[in-house]
């Protein structure tokens, strides 16, 4: 059927309606623009939206019921349906073409409205447009690869690796492959000999080679010449040649001596300093006595990796022996041959025994002592040691099991005890049995037992009388005249009154020597005491006992001052004279002195510092001075106090001052001219001075007396004269005067 006709129908039946029911005069809606045109539009191509403005100019509102198009390719959207247009108000709709096949296409958009008088319209808008057939596509011409590049990665120097690419049209007309050259060391190309045609969509598949001659890195590329557009296409080429390399440390192996029937191995190391994996796959060993293990094959070693295996070496008879392991492998010097050599030598037993001899020095009886001897064997064969035995008193040995069997160059020790019953020089020895050729080996033993001795002097202490309360003390001395160090491990001290100092225990006193230690005695009443020290030692007859004695008296406090007098003589006044006195405490107690006093014009104490306090038999002195300020016979006293029974105790002073002898020295002499302002006179103890001036001011005539050479002795003046100008002459010849 005509869709064309279909919508002119359509039309026609809405126009009937609306001569059939006639809108009232206000139901005033517009509907703009009433036609459309689409042009020309390719098929299945959707053109921009037009669009339809509905206006409602009524003074009511409107209800937009549908809007429907009469041609599917008329494609209408808007606002959700229905939907209310109010007085004044207006909508929106779009319309786009979509021909679906190359003709015209003629058709409407009708809006359905709905009025609040239950009435009903419609207005159409007429829409044109043509579906157009697109233009066909213009031939290309390309030529695609599989891969803009091409990596071999490693590849072994001899071998060779291969990967394809493929060659595709994918332009739309035909291309002509003419040419596929490459270039590169080691790289190939296989799969195009001549000229290939491909239709569009056709391929084509290459193979690529790289097979290295030599070891690095190669680059190369594939350059394909052909018909299409982008000729050449290129495809780059890389690849590495690796290749292994092989060395073994040691590069031979000498096993030097061997005992015949004793095995010697190395250690030897294979390592792959190349670039590729190295592939050991055989393995063959000649000569003698040789073995080889640890070396599984075939073995692989990465690159810059080792691998070690084990070659021993057991000879069978005495003589120099030659061999060689050859390894096969893919390296480029294969096979490798290491080098081996070894010597059997007979076998030799042999024992030695360090030291060959032992000394203990001196040890203590009772005590015990330990030295280690070591066995070793030094042949080159298995040695059974059969029995260690030892002789001699006080030495035993221990710390082994017999048999024993010591490979060469094996080392067993054992224990040699010293443990000495008596004190006295001892020697022995200690036989090893063995199968050696230099068996019995024998070490000499030698010893001493020494033995501490006590004494101690005095053997016993008396302390006699002393005062009660008083502490008197003796020195004591041990002495160990024995062979070993003597310790005295403990020191008991019984009796009232008696103390003990200077014995710090445990003590130690080498032989020879001695310690000195303090007992103190301080009776608490007059009476007898007795007592003891008792030390225990390490000697055979401990403990020694010390007896110990001494008496308490009542005490007795006396004091003696000497001299009972003293007399000082004539004595110059203005000067002085010292004489000592000496108080003693005479008694058996301490005394205290609590004062020393003088009286008697001139006399004077000094020289001590009250109170005092004196132990029985100790002194203290003191200083008396007469200094008499007046001529004449004086006298005095000293007064000692104290706490004795004889206090005050007395001393009489005696002294005469005698007046100062006053002597004067006359000087004269004659000026060396008439014009001058005065003389000073210079004294000295010497002739040739030096001098000291005895004036204070000039003297004005030249004659002067000396007045203050007090003291006895010669004396020398000289005399200079100073003239009016202040100058002082030299010093004249000097003049001596003697002073009784």
């Amino acid at each position: 059927m005509n869709k064309t006709l279909l919508v002119c129908l359509s039309v026609g039946l809405i126009f009937a309606g609306s001569a059939l029911f006639p809108m009232p005069v206000q139901a005033q809606v517009g509907v703009a623009p009433t036609s459309l045109s689409f042009g020309s539009l390719t098929v299945n191509t959707k053109s921009a939206a037009d669009t339809i403005v509905v206006t409602n100019d009524n003074r009511r509102s409107v209800a937009i019921t549908k809007v429907s198009s009469s041609l599917s390719e008329f494609i209408v959207t808007g606002p959700a349906l229905p939907f209310t247009l109010r007085a004044g108000g207006s909508a929106s709709f779009q319309v786009a073409f979509l021909p679906n096949a190359a003709q015209s296409f003629s058709g409407r958009i009708v809006v359905s409205l709905s009025h609040q008088e239950s009435m009903s319209s419609t207005h159409s808008v007429a829409v044109t447009g043509t579906g157009v057939s697109p233009a066909p596509p213009a031939q290309t011409y390309l030529l695609s690869a599989s891969a803009s590049s091409l990596s071999f990665g490693n590849a072994l120097v001899g071998s060779s690796a291969s990967q394809t690419m493929t060659l595709t049209n994918s332009g739309t007309g035909s291309v002509t492959i003419s040419q596929a050259a490459i270039s590169g060391a080691g790289f190939s190309v296989s799969g195009c000999s001549g000229a290939v045609t491909l239709a569009a969509g056709q391929s084509l598949t290459l193979t690529v080679s790289f097979a290295p001659a030599t070891a690095g890195s190669a680059a190369g590329n594939i350059s394909v010449v052909s018909s299409a557009t982008n000729s050449p296409a290129t495809i780059a080429l890389s690849g590495t040649g690796v290749q292994p390399q092989i060395s073994v440390t040691p590069a031979s192996a000498s096993f030097g001596n061997v005992t015949v029937g004793v095995s010697n191995s190395q250690l030897l190391t294979i390592k792959n300093t190349g670039t590729a994996n190295l592939s050991v796959t055989q393995a063959a060993l000649a000569g003698t006595g040789f073995s080889l293990t640890g070396l599984t094959l075939p073995l692989t070693v990465a690159p810059g990796g080792s691998s070690s295996f084990t070659l021993g070496f057991t000879p069978a008879v005495a003589g120099s022996i030659t061999g060689s392991v050859t390894l096969v492998n893919n390296a480029p010097s294969s096979p490798l041959v290491v080098a081996l050599a070894g010597i059997g030598v007979a076998p030799a037993l042999q024992l030695t025994a360090s030291p060959v001899s032992l000394s203990f020095g001196s040890i203590a009886t009772g005590t015990s002592t330990t030295q280690s001897v070591r066995v070793t064997n030094t042949g080159n064969s298995s040695v059974t040691v059969s029995q260690i035995s030892e002789s001699g008193t006080g030495f035993s040995v221990a710390g082994f099991t017999v048999p024993l069997a010591l490979a060469a160059g094996q080392s067993t020790t054992f224990s040699v005890m010293f443990a000495p019953a008596t004190a006295a020089s001892l020697s022995g020895s200690v036989t090893i049995t063995s199968n050696a050729t230099n068996s019995p080996a024998t070490i000499a033993l030698s010893g001493t037992g020494v033995q501490p001795q006590i004494s101690v002097t005095p053997a016993s202490v008396s302390f006699g009388n002393v005062t009660v309360g008083v502490t008197n003390t003796q020195s004591l001395t041990i002495r160990n005249a024995g062979t070993a160090n003597l310790s005295v491990t403990q020191a008991a001290l019984a009796g009232t009154g008696y103390t003990l100092r200077g014995l710090t225990v445990p003590l130690s006193v080498a032989p020879g020597g001695s310690s000195t230690f303090t007992i103190g005695f301080t009776p608490a009443s007059a009476s007898s005491f007795a007592g003891s020290l008792t030390l225990v030692n390490n000697t055979p007859n401990s403990p020694l006992v010390v007896a110990l004695a001494g008496a308490g008296i009542s005490p007795v406090l006396q004091l003696a001052v000497a001299p009972a007098s003293l007399s000082f003589g004539s004595i110059t006044t203005g000067t002085s004279t010292t004489q000592s006195v000496t108080v003693t405490n005479s008694g058996n107690a301490s005394v205290t002195l609590s004062q020393i006093s003088e009286s008697g014009a001139g006399f004077s104490a000094t020289g001590f510092t009250v109170p005092l306090t004196l132990a029985a038999g100790q002194a203290t002195s003191f200083s008396v001075t007469f200094d008499p300020a007046s001529a004449g016979n004086l006298s005095g006293s000293v007064t000692v106090t104290s706490n004795a029974a004889n206090s005050p105790e007395v001393l009489s002073l005696s002294g005469a001052g005698t007046a100062a002898a006053s002597y004067s020295v006359n000087l004269s002499w004659t000026a060396s001219s008439s014009s001058y302002s005065g003389f000073n006179i210079y004294r000295g103890a010497q002739s040739g001075g030096p001098y000291s001036r005895v004036n204070s001011s000039l003297i004005a005539t030249p004659s002067y007396t000396d007045t203050s050479c007090g003291t006895a002795g010669t004396y020398y003046y000289v005399a200079t004269e100073v003239d009016t100008t202040g100058a002082e002459s030299t010093y004249s010849s000097p003049a001596s005067a003697i002073v009784p």
